[in-house]
């Protein structure tokens, strides 16, 4: 069954016709399995991922790191909510170290993206600071790589 979701996770366009001829299941076992999976949020969306840049398309990326204090009995889940229900946000990570929240934020300019953090973000009740980094380049992400490879790009060396 694992190697139905590892399949699944490399290739959301894979059939269950052509899953269940990877791994030998029928096709009837190979859905069920999947539509369970769908209901108990096993699996918990389809998605293409897009590189906009080379459409043209301009779009901000910025790790945050925010450092909360957190709340009796809730921890830190509660003002973690509040901060991942903003629509900007795209991932948001518990994390150890020198902060405690990792969100990943994307927005059309730095501008809006600076917005956020100084206007809803900040002034959040339990949130001690933030520190803001803007993405500058896309080389990899989930596993995909986005830029050109070319192969080796050092001048050769002569003597």
């Amino acid at each position: 069954m694992k190697r139905i979701f590892q399949i699944m996770e490399n290739d959301a366009r894979a059939t269950p016709e052509q899953i269940g001829t990877m791994i030998g299941m029928s096709t009837a076992e190979v859905k069920s399995i999947i539509e369970e999976a769908e209901k108990d949020r096993t699996i918990v969306k389809y998605k293409a991922m897009i590189n906009w840049e080379r459409l043209g398309e301009q779009q901000v990326l910025a790790l945050i790191e925010v450092r909360i204090q957190p709340q009796m009995d809730v921890g830190f889940d509660s003002i973690a909510e509040r901060i991942y229900r903003f629509p900007q946000v795209r991932s948001a990570y518990l994390v150890s170290g020198g902060y405690d929240l990792a969100v990943l934020v994307m927005g059309k300019t730095m501008h809006e993206v600076a917005s956020l953090v100084s206007e809803k973000l900040a002034p959040l009740q339990g949130v001690q600071g933030t520190v803001t980094h803007f993405l500058l380049k896309r080389y990899k992400e989930d596993g995909e790589i986005l830029v050109d490879g070319g192969g080796d790009k050092r001048l050769p060396l002569t003597m």
